[in-house]
Parts: structure tokens; C-alpha cells; sequence
């Protein structure tokens, strides 16, 4: 039998040898920026080993807020993490020195280049952000450090303004360029295009940072992928700054099953990352959120058990195991003869069709809604589809 996704695959047009996308993580930055979010330096350290193991390829942190975070930003780079750990500041000499007294080898500098934030945030003008944008890489170069350059707002700037920015920070050196959805206000075609101008005047590699404002982050991260950026960030269960940015487990899932990307994720880990937050924030993830949800692996509806009883693969496309997920499948008025012959067997009941009807009937009968939730483990998948 083919893979079930055989057919869906053809429509996904994947490339004969696809890129690699990689992964920031900005739990430690972007993520203490959700309302309510504050961890210890013991909790940073722990989350930055876990996300090291998880396989990300940079964790970004930000010194310049506290001497906790200088601390925990210090302590996390003395790890030895494979990891890049990107110390991250404003587009300031200040805050470029206080990653260099955190011995880091990665810095991301910030600069809102959209007219709202230039006279209403910042108060100077165009030609005073790219001096001070440019002085800030050439800073930084000049001091052995790699730098990432986030063109804040940068989806509302003018464009012309936005190319000559990313060109000026290009010619001093600058490592890497995030394009940010800062208020999540691009749809997917319009991250594409907007990536796809800066793509057309440099070279430097480029970031995806989106916001989820309006619900598109994770489309847009990708819109933004196909347009030429080879980096996404993320959190884990997407917190942040209002509605935060894409989650870490929908992207590397959508990464290693959509994209092909060759990444190295411990996907297995992505339920206890979401637990790892859900106990450092009291923040749960939505019941039905893809992947990590309570619900992302429940099945109800009487056709739907009888498919999942047979082979999960009809409404799974991806086996919770591989992601730390489990199986549940739940009985109650909707529940059809199949689930309920199943019901019956694990309660020693016997079973044959005409009690199976009416097992079914009484569930339905008795308008309780849903009664019962169980496991369906891949020991009983195997004894299902032998007794078939």
C-alpha cells in the first residue's frame, strides 16, 4: 500500500533536493515579552539546554533587560550549546558592548525603520536610521562579533526606504537580515512579495520574525520561506509580544513532513517543550492547538473511529508517537457500531453486530454528550488489525 499522503505529496511540489530552513527560537527573548511570562535563570538555562537538544540552530536572549537576563545570557553562552546563542539588543553602541561583556559570539540589533515608528517611537528621522543602523553593524563587525539586523515595522516601510536599508547594512557587513511582520498585518501573498523585494537586492542570508496578530503567522513564515528566507523564529507554543509569533512545533513539524527540510529535530520532545512552558507560566495550550493540543490526537465521530480502529493513518497524517502525543479516542452519543463493539471488548462484553446497534443506540439515547476517553496505543492498533 503507498503512504497514505502518496497523492496529497503531489500537490505540495516538493523541490528534488530541498533547502534547509532553520530555526531560531526567541523563547528566552520574544517569548518573556508574552504578559505574565517571567522566568528565573535557572529556567532559562534549562529551556535553552532543552531547545540545544531539541536541535534549533540559534536561541536568542536578551541581556540588555535585566542583570538576570545578563546573567542567565552569560551563563547560557559558557554551555557550549551547538546552538547559536544571539544576544540581543537595540541598534545601540551600548547594548553591542553588553554582548561583548557576555563573551557572545552572535548579536541581533533592532531599528523600527516604518515612518510611525521613526517619528512617533524613535523621533529621528530616515537619514539618522540608517546612519545609526549602519554605525551599529560596522560596530559590531569591528569588534569580531556576527550580527543579525532586524529591520523593525519593516512591512510598513516604504519600500524604496526598506531596499536602501538592507542594502546599506549589506555593504558594511551585516551577517544576517530579519524581515518582520511586526504587527501582523501582511497576508501570506504579501509576506511573500515583501521578502521577495529584499531577496532581489542582497545576498545576505534573510529571517522570517512574524507576528500572529490576524492568525497568519505560521502561513506567513512559510509564504515567507518560498519567497527566500533560510530562517524562521519561533517559540515554544508560539508566546510573545500580544498574540505572539509561530510556534516551534508547528513549524519543525511542517519543516520535516512539508517541506523535506534536512533538519535534525528531536520532534518526540515537542510535547514536553509545551508541558516545560505550561509549568514555568501557568500558560495551557489551547485544547484542539496542532500538535501539542489535548485534542490533536482525539477522535469522536462514529465514522472517524471505525477508520482510526482499522488504521489511524486514515485521520492522522503524522503518528502522535513521533511527536511525544498519544492517541485518545472517545465514546458518547456520537459514537457509532464499530466504536461501540470496540467499547465492548475491553469491558469483556461480547460482542457481535445486532449488540453492538444497541450499545451505540443507548450511548446516543442518553444525550450525555462525551463519557468515556481512552488511549488507543499502537499495541492495540496491531491486535485490531489482526483480529480484522
Amino acid at each position: 500500500m503507498k503512504d497514505p499522503n502518496y497523492y496529497a505529496n503531489i500537490y505540495n511540489a516538493y523541490d528534488k533536493n530541498p533547502k534547509k530552513i532553520r530555526v531560531l527560537d526567541s523563547t528566552l527573548r520574544e517569548g518573556e515579552q508574552h504578559p505574565g511570562v517571567s522566568f528565573t535563570n535557572k529556567q532559562r538555562i534549562q529551556i535553552a539546554w532543552m531547545l540545544d537538544y531539541f536541535g534549533v540552530d540559534q536561541i536568542e536572549i536578551s541581556p540588555v533587560v535585566s542583570g538576570d537576563h545578563k546573567e542567565a545570557t552569560k551563563t547560557i553562552i559558557k554551555q557550549g550549546l551547538k546552538a547559536d546563542i544571539v544576544s540581543h539588543g537595540r541598534a545601540l553602541k551600548e547594548d553591542i558592548d553588553v554582548s561583548l561583556s557576555c563573551d557572545a559570539k552572535w548579536c541581533a540589533a533592532y531599528l523600527g525603520i516604518s515612518d510611525i515608528h521613526l517619528k512617533d517611537k524613535l523621533r529621528i528621522s530616515r537619514e539618522e536610521a540608517m546612519n545609526r543602523a549602519v554605525e551599529t553593524v560596522e560596530y559590531a563587525k569591528s569588534h569580531g562579533l556576527k550580527i543579525r539586523f532586524t529591520v523593525e515595522d519593516g512591512s510598513r516601510a516604504e519600500p524604496e526606504f526598506l531596499l536602501k536599508m538592507c542594502k546599506a547594512i549589506e555593504d558594511v557587513g551585516v551577517d544576517r537580515i530579519s524581515l518582520p511582520d511586526t504587527v501582523g498585518i501582511l497576508r501570506p501573498i504579501g509576506m511573500y512579495n515583501f521578502v521577495k523585494k529584499v531577496r532581489e537586492v542582497v545576498d545576505v542570508p534573510l529571517d522570517a520574525h512574524v507576528h500572529n496578530d490576524i492568525g497568519f503567522a505560521v502561513a506567513n513564515a512559510f509564504a515567507a520561506c518560498d519567497a527566500g528566507v533560510d530562517q524562521i523564529h519561533t517559540t515554544i507554543d508560539g508566546i510573545g509580544e500580544r498574540t505572539g509569533i509561530p510556534p516551534l512545533a508547528e513549524v519543525a513539524v511542517a519543516l520535516t513532513y512539508l517541506y523535506k527540510s534536512p533538519n535534525d529535530f528531536r520532534l518526540d520532545m515537542l510535547l514536553d517543550l509545551s508541558k516545560l512552558i505550561e509549568e514555568y507560566t501557568i500558560i495551557k495550550p489551547y485544547d484542539s492547538k496542532p500538535i501539542v493540543g489535548s485534542s490533536a490526537y482525539k477522535h469522536k465521530a462514529g465514522t472517524h473511529l471505525a477508520a482510526i480502529l482499522r488504521n489511524p493513518a486514515a485521520y492522522e497524517p503524522i503518528p502522535p508517537r513521533a511527536v511525544g502525543n498519544r492517541r485518545r479516542i472517545v465514546f458518547g452519543e456520537l459514537a457509532g457500531k464499530t466504536g461501540a463493539a470496540y467499547l465492548m471488548s475491553l469491558l469483556g462484553l461480547e460482542k457481535n453486530d445486532e449488540n453492538a446497534k444497541a450499545v451505540a443506540a443507548g450511548l446516543k439515547g442518553l444525550r450525555m454528550g462525551d463519557l468515556i476517553e481512552i488511549p488507543l496505543e499502537d499495541r492495540l492498533e496491531k491486535k485490531i488489525i489482526n483480529d480484522k
